[in-house]
């Protein structure tokens, strides 16, 4: 890359790489990607009803629906009522859901640790890690922004 770098060229080069790896990583795991999107938000950041999760993960609610289902029905997931309205239900990630979400976390974290030590050498690695850094400080602010 020139001194001059293009901003465009490298947002979607990076859009890209990443895009790649998250869905290399995905092919490792004990559960299904749509569940261990649910189970991961409700871990991360706390109970929501299904409708949350629907809007959170752009999909139907009929599809986030099944998931949820499946979860309930496997004991990672409980429902309770909701404090505030009858109608809806809330859905907490129950300790069994928390277990194997770890378990499947562990997994892919083993995968992607296996693939650095295998493809990179020690300074690519410490390369990594200083891009671990620029890309939490990328994900801060565009969190922050609207």
């Amino acid at each position: 890359m020139t001194a001059a770098v293009d901003s465009d060229r490298l947002a979607e080069d990076l859009r890209a790489a990443v895009g790649h790896l998250v869905r290399a990583a995905r092919t490792t795991g004990t559960l299904p990607s749509g569940e261990a999107a649910v189970l991961g938000h409700l871990d991360r950041e706390g109970p929501a009803t299904t409708a949350e999760l629907a809007q959170w993960r752009q999909i139907r609610h009929q599809t986030a629906a099944r998931a949820v289902k499946d979860l309930v029905d496997a004991g990672l997931v409980r429902t309770a009522p909701h404090k505030s309205d009858g109608r809806k239900v809330v859905l907490h990630i129950t300790p069994d859901g928390r277990a194997r979400l770890a378990g499947h976390r562990r997994a892919r974290a083993d995968r992607l640790a296996a693939a650095i030590d295998d493809a990179l050498d020690p300074a690519e690695r410490a390369e990594l890690v200083r891009s671990v850094e620029l890309l939490t400080r990328l994900t801060g602010h565009l969190r922050q922004q609207p």
